[in-house]
């Protein structure tokens, strides 16, 4: 299994409320094959996790498709609130537990509207709490981020609408 490694380094936003700055990688763990299915068995996807605390990582892409992709994303604070102009996420929730929020306006430390995809919080969404067993479906161009969690892991599955 061939893997690689993209490493994102700047000053983003982390959580809906707070400021820090990030060094986050996302590990690929393979290219997602057009002519076989691929299995992750629960025993691997527990190695993943494990392997993915060690590093410090929050993401981890089991399946790299180009236009779609599949992650475990393993939290254990708030997230940055953010909004994808092409790419539809679909959550299910594998432990833990967090706010969700949805929909509203991206803001920054201030509280006035960010001019991009990425800011401190949302203004006006919808908010409720999600665990174990959830499965969520957030459109292409809707903001989003978790908070209130003090660790949360989800499969993310994730494809271009627009």
């Amino acid at each position: 299994m061939r893997r690689f490694c993209i490493t994102f380094a700047g000053g983003l936003t982390l959580g809906l409320a707070a400021a820090a700055v990030l060094t986050a990688q996302i590990d690929i763990r393979q290219q997602a094959p057009l002519d076989r299915a691929v299995d992750f068995p629960t025993a691997e996807i527990d190695e993943i996790i494990a392997d993915m605390d060690a590093a410090g990582r929050v993401t981890t892409r089991l399946l790299e498709g180009g236009s779609y992709n599949v992650n475990i994303r393993r939290i254990s604070n708030a997230e940055t609130a953010l909004m994808h102009p092409r790419t539809t996420d679909v959550y299910v929730v594998r432990e833990g537990s967090g706010t969700l929020v949805t929909g509203g306006q991206i803001v920054d430390e201030q509280g006035e509207p960010v001019d991009g995809t990425r800011g401190a919080a949302i203004r006006g969404g919808s908010e409720r709490v999600i665990g174990v067993g959830d499965v969520i479906y957030i459109p292409a161009g809707v903001p989003h981020g978790i908070r209130d969690t003090e660790g949360i892991t989800w499969f993310n599955i994730r494809f271009d609408t627009r």
